[in-house]
């Protein structure tokens, strides 16, 4: 992947890279490598992703590390996580900003309609 801003190794749960899965992203796209004999490579466009979230256990507290949950319409991968990542909190900030920045640049913006059912304009709803 040319461009790369970030990348780093899934690590273990002792915070060891012993894993065969490669995160990373650019300004425009997220990746996730797997594999050794038989490899996959999934990607997502920045854009498509609507939410971002992250959750540390007290075992991955203690060591450095945790994981992001990302929420995406991407039809292929939907909602993925990125498991014990290092430095997870400045990871998923960057990756944040990241996200903004393509979505204006895409011009795409998520509705959210807060407290109001279709059942309520008279539709119903399946």
């Amino acid at each position: 992947m040319t461009n790369t801003i970030w990348r780093a190794r899934k690590r273990n749960f002792l915070g060891l890279p012993w894993t065969f899965t490669i995160y990373g992203f650019s300004e425009d796209r997220l990746y996730i490598k797997t594999g050794v004999l038989n490899t996959r490579e999934d990607e997502v466009r920045l854009y498509r992703i609507t939410d971002i979230g992250l959750e540390r256990s007290l075992w991955q507290r203690i060591m450095g590390m945790g994981t992001i949950r990302l929420y995406s319409s991407d039809q292929s991968m939907g909602d993925f996580s990125l498991v014990n990542v290092k430095n997870s909190e400045d990871v998923k900030e960057q990756l944040s900003e990241l996200i903004e920045k393509e979505r204006e640049n895409k011009r795409v913006s998520s509705r959210e309609f807060l407290g109001m059912d279709e059942e309520e304009d008279g539709d119903v709803l399946m």
